[in-house]
């Protein structure tokens, strides 16, 4: 199937996209401004590696996340020749909330972390979700007042579905600054099989400050820590009878085998197979 996006925008902004798309690896959202989202899955599944999160999605699920960089990722195993995957979106956006809403960010107590949160979808989200789909695929049905009248009805279910008191306080906690571990997200990510440029991203740094903060807390680059990781948790699995040697190259976060087993093997002076059979 073809990539193909569609997108509705009031006072210029984007707030409501469809996208489709063919089977990928990884795809980067990175923010432009202080902007929050809701995404829904209308085919498929697709994973989000947030800095500090790793979330499993499909049609009974959403995501609701802060300004922070993150990735769609589907499943290695996942056939390219299925259908696909189709989300659809919700933007958010600071001065749209003033306009619309009239609340004041700074008069609420942030006490619920909305960095990123996996939601359930329920009948009502559901429904409104199908309402979105449908003015995005007709923009001609969707003119100021429909959009204004969808964002306000979005807010109000999401400050329902999340038991928070008002709308305000919704809004509050989701435009609250975000704050991101340095450390976890390493750890979090380690296995993952991100380039350095990728974890950079995650920690909302640029690569060479992203560089310079790792070897001062980890003492080595980035690159021969996550290395020496990657082939310690290789060695530990390889211990555990019916693992294949593939998969556990895999899963421990290398693109190929034939890059583990050089790796593995500078580091311990014999090949995979022959450490499990020693």
């Amino acid at each position: 199937m073809e990539n193909e996006a569609k997108y509705l925008t009031y006072k210029g902004k984007l707030v409501f996209g469809k996208q489709s798309m063919s089977h990928f690896n990884r795809m980067p959202k990175e923010y432009s401004e202080n902007e929050a989202c809701f995404v829904f899955v209308n085919r498929g599944k697709v994973s989000v590696r947030a800095p500090e999160a790793f979330l499993n999605l499909d049609v009974k699920s959403g995501v609701l996340a802060k300004c922070l960089n993150y990735f769609f990722e589907t499943d290695r195993h996942q056939p390219e020749n299925d259908l696909g995957i189709e989300v659809v979106a919700i933007v958010l956006y600071p001065s749209i909330m003033d306009q619309l809403l009239d609340f004041d960010i700074s008069l609420a107590i942030h006490n619920v972390n909305y960095d990123i949160k996996q939601v359930v979808i329920d009948e009502l989200l559901e429904n409104y979700k199908q309402s979105i789909s449908l003015l995005i695929d007709h923009p001609e049905l969707a003119d100021e007042k429909i959009i204004e009248a969808k964002i306000k009805e979005f807010i109000l279910l999401m400050t329902k579905s999340q038991d928070i008191k008002d709308q305000g306080q919704f809004l509050s906690n989701l435009f609250s600054p975000v704050n991101i571990s340095f450390k976890n997200t390493i750890q979090q990510n380690l296995y993952a099989n991100l380039s350095v440029d990728e974890i950079a991203k995650l920690c909302h740094l640029s690569t060479s400050s992203f560089k310079r903060k790792f070897k001062d807390t980890y003492a080595e680059s980035p690159q021969k820590y996550i290395c020496r990781k990657k082939i310690e948790k290789a060695a530990q699995l390889l211990k555990v009878k019916g693992l294949r040697i593939s998969d556990i190259a895999y899963d421990v976060g290398f693109e190929s085998v034939a890059t583990f087993n050089r790796n593995f093997s500078k580091r311990f002076g014999k090949s995979p197979s022959e450490y499990r059979l020693s």
